[in-house]
């Protein structure tokens, strides 16, 4: 049965120790919404997971979900620990399925031989029993469970050589990744996830992608990863100073809106400011006369009763850093040839080529456990290559970033982490680089030890910015960063004047950050001069053409090779006519909305007097709509070749 409702969230409140974490919250689910929690680290959103879990309760406010309406809950971190065997451990998921099929075989023996009943009418009873017990296992999935369970340990990175495993010899990735597949088999009416991407390399994290989108309930998620958000997501709920607001579309388009509802609360702000400064003003210069103290007293009333509207800053404030280096290195920065890494004398990966120059922006990417992390490891020389040579240019000066966090001693207080490594600082510079990543006042004086993850994750980064390394290497930079921090470190590693090498699964940042991506295998390595999306196409290309290659052996006639290359060009003009078509419509875009702004600056009333001025904007609006004029007649032409294809 299928419900328009999941969820419904109606005035709900929690606090813990006095102090409100969500305030007022609406929100609702129907079926096949796929719908994203975002915000900053300590929001709430992990807590309004929790609440709709069952696993807390509400201060106050209603949690309505329909009868029968079964919930899937994966929290962050956790993992299976079970005695049980991989497979032995996916099947506890169908115990109802198995509980009809030990019936069904139970009545098959009864019905082997109808002799032995004394009634005709228990036999046929018996047999209607089957009839129906074989239709509720079928549309149960009871013919396909098993191949089900396969498809989604295959996706999750298990394989039949694992399926007789035990659990809890597994590592703490393994773990997570089954719990997740074990989620997924179970398929709840609404399937609640809370950071699922973490422990997953980006090929599970695209098969993820492609689950989620074609899941048949509906589902809430809590992610960072902005690009696995833009593929599934069709409404995000913000959760931001106690409240949460609804915004429609994917994350991408959750920020245009935003930013555009930021730029219309900001000129209500300093309109209301402006009238409320004009009242205090008033009162404060008539509340004392006789003879207009009687309107001051009015309009302090008004003051007094007026609900102003908040700063839309609020009061959250954002890290601000930049990383500068000291002295530039040479152009020739590095370079690994034939290199094996390891550990213990046993390659993890072979045959790694790797070249970089002053400036570049290399991404490592591929499988877990390929050894991106020993390779960047290798590079800093905390550990020997196995085989091959690694050279270094001239005045290269690594700063090294560790997904673990193992650069940071984590025996004393955040100010002494910092004043330990740079003495000669001044307590007050040192107290002033922590507070630009938001440890201020008494947070400086939190053991390291006791510091959260997106915590030890801005003071390893405060340690970087001190170092001013010209060669940095980052090894999953964006791990435990909210979303917020995530755009602020891009900004401050898109400034940056060195060189960059880093691994990471976040596809957002390895977009807005490489130039050149190396994918790693067990074998070796293979460089695309772009980024991701680059990468993908390149790949995907690679496949085509491989699968055109393998056709064309296999054709029996030269007729059937004709016809694949055939194809193979067709595919060829499709994906450039829409890159092309793409492009232009970008561009149309950007000219309309710069359009739109001069016609809104034309009919402003400062300008209504002002002919020269209204000339120039005039004649730029006219340049720009014989631009788009040419740029429409383009991308007519392309659609039109596109169609006769």
């Amino acid at each position: 049965m299928l419900y328009l409702i999941v969820l419904q969230v109606n005035g709900l409140t929690k606090s813990f120790s006095g102090t409100d974490i969500l305030e007022n919250v609406k929100l609702e689910v129907q079926h096949r919404d796929r719908v994203a929690l975002v915000g900053r680290n300590g929001a709430g959103k992990s807590t309004l997971l929790k609440i709709i879990a069952g696993e807390m309760s509400a201060d106050s406010g209603d949690l309505i979900v329909p009868k029968d309406i079964r919930i899937g809950y994966l929290e962050q971190h956790s993992g299976i620990d079970s005695v049980l065997t991989v497979w032995e451990e996916m099947m506890t998921v169908f115990e109802p399925l198995h509980s009809i099929e030990r019936r069904l075989r139970s009545l098959e023996g009864l019905m082997a031989d109808s002799s032995v009943y004394d009634n005709p009418s228990d036999y046929e009873r018996v047999i209607k029993e089957y009839d129906a017990l074989q239709i509720e296992f079928k549309d149960s999935g009871g013919y396909q469970y098993e191949s089900d369970t396969r498809s989604v340990l295959h996706g999750m990175r298990f394989y039949p050589e694992d399926y007789s495993k035990n659990v809890n010899l597994l590592s703490g990735g393994q773990k997570t990744r089954l719990a997740l597949a074990k989620m997924l088999l179970s398929k709840p009416d609404l399937l609640i996830l809370d950071e699922p991407t973490n422990h997953l390399d980006i090929e599970t994290l695209g098969w993820l992608e492609k689950y989620l989108v074609s899941y048949e309930g509906a589902i809430l998620i809590v992610s960072h990863d902005r690009y696995f958000l833009d593929e599934i997501v069709t409404i995000v709920y913000e959760v931001s100073r106690k409240k949460v607001a609804k915004y429609t579309g994917n994350y991408s388009a959750y920020l245009d809106e935003k930013a555009k509802n930021y730029e219309r609360d900001q000129k209500l702000y300093v309109k209301e400011m402006g009238e409320k400064a004009k009242l205090e003003d008033f009162v404060q210069r008539n509340i004392a006369r006789a003879s207009t103290s009687k309107m001051a007293k009015s309009r302090r009333k008004t003051l007094e009763k007026t609900d102003w509207m908040g700063s839309p800053d609020g009061n959250e404030k954002s890290a601000n850093f930049t990383f500068s280096i000291d002295r530039p290195s040479g152009n020739d920065v590095l370079a690994l040839e034939d290199v094996a890494v390891g550990y213990d004398s046993i390659p993890v990966s072979t045959g790694i080529g790797l070249r970089a120059y002053k400036q570049d922006r290399i991404a490592l990417i591929g499988p877990n456990g390929v050894g991106k992390s020993t390779i960047l490891k290798t590079i800093v020389k905390f550990q020997e290559p196995l085989a091959g040579k690694i050279r270094y240019g001239t005045n290269v000066q690594f700063g090294y970033y560790d997904q673990e966090q193992a650069t940071l001693i984590g025996t004393g207080t955040v100010l002494q982490e910092l004043w330990d490594d740079w003495p000669m600082m001044n307590e007050k510079d040192v107290r002033s680089v922590l507070g630009r990543f938001l440890f201020t006042g008494e947070d400086v004086e939190k053991p390291v030890t006791s510091l959260s993850g997106g915590e030890k994750a801005r003071l390893s980064l405060a340690k970087l910015m001190l170092q001013k390394s010209n060669t940095l290497i980052l090894d999953e930079p964006t791990n435990h960063l909210d979303l917020d921090s995530k755009e602020i470190l891009e900004n401050a590693l898109d400034d940056f004047p060195g060189t960059l090498i880093f691994v990471s699964h976040d596809r957002y940042f390895i977009n807005r950050i490489a130039t050149k991506v190396i994918d790693i295998s067990a074998t070796g390595t293979t460089e695309y001069l772009g980024d991701y999306d680059y990468f993908i196409e390149k790949k995907l290309e690679q496949e085509e053409l491989l699968a055109d290659s393998n056709a064309a052996k296999a054709a029996a006639t030269p007729v059937i090779e004709r016809k694949n290359d055939d194809d193979k060009e067709l595919k060829r003009q499709e994906r450039r006519l829409t890159r092309a078509i793409d492009e232009v419509e970008s561009q149309l875009s950007v000219l309309e909305d710069e359009i739109v702004a001069l016609q809104d600056e034309l009919s402003t009333p400062e300008f209504a007097d002002d002919h020269v001025k209204l000339m120039e904007l005039q004649a730029q609006i006219d340049a720009l709509q014989a631009q788009h004029d040419s740029k429409s007649e383009n991308w007519l032409g392309l659609q039109e070749e596109l169609e006769e294809l």
